[in-house]
């Protein structure tokens, strides 16, 4: 397989403070593929391949905050007013807090176009393509067809949710998607998730190859 590279896009999903070691929603991990992360971002870089990275970009007292509603606790499911079976998290990712920023240590300087997501209090948001509704777009769609992108390759955090939810989105769309997979970590909850979160990528026809074996394509 070969990468044209004026066609292909680099999608970083959420390398944020809170979701690495000492955040207030810590993944296991999720600082060790950060140098794998800005291997692939030099080498795209260099070549001119497209950056892209999201960011949750939460509001106090945001919908999918176990502290915003009475007597629950972080892992809990609730139904909202727009979203069904809606997982409650510890506070994260709050918009103009350290926790929403960028890890220090990503190579942040040589993305070209951030995707902020969640950022309305009543609706939670994992995929960079579609808020939870399923049907809200972030605008990264229309942004990379304006660009002619017809390949992503998508790494980040979590497997499980963020990883999951964007690369179904993005086959669904119509892209060739892959994952590098030495550069996702995920949450693995419930009991299981990564594993049937990586299996139903496969299914739908995602591709998953080494960040080394993906810089071996671009040509």
């Amino acid at each position: 397989m070969e990468l044209n590279i004026e066609k292909t896009l680099l999608l970083i999903v959420d390398v944020q403070n809170d979701f690495c070691s000492g955040g207030a929603l810590e993944v296991n991990g999720a600082d060790t593929i950060i140098p794998v992360i800005n291997d692939l971002i030099r080498v795209f870089s260099k070549k001119g391949v497209r950056i892209a990275a999201t960011q949750d970009w939460h509001g106090e007292g945001h919908i999918s905050f176990a502290s915003s509603h009475e007597n629950k606790k972080p892992g809990d499911i609730i139904d909202t007013p727009l979203v069904k079976n809606q997982v409650l998290w510890p506070d994260h990712c709050v918009r103009g807090t350290n926790g929403a920023d960028f890890r220090s240590t990503l190579e942040s300087n040589s993305v070209t176009m951030v995707i902020r997501k969640g950022f309305r209090n009543d609706l939670d948001s994992y995929s960079a393509f579609f808020e939870n509704d399923r049907d809200t777009p972030t605008g990264l769609e229309k942004n990379i067809r304006d660009l002619g992108i017809e390949t992503v390759i998508i790494c980040g955090i979590a497997t499980d949710y963020c990883v999951f939810y964007s690369a179904i989105d993005c086959k669904k769309l119509g892209f060739t998607t892959l994952i590098a997979d030495d550069a996702v970590r995920g949450v693995g909850f419930p009991e299981g998730s990564i594993e049937t979160a990586v299996s139903k990528m496969k299914e739908a026809g995602i591709q998953f190859f080494s960040s080394k074996n993906i810089i071996d394509m671009l040509k």
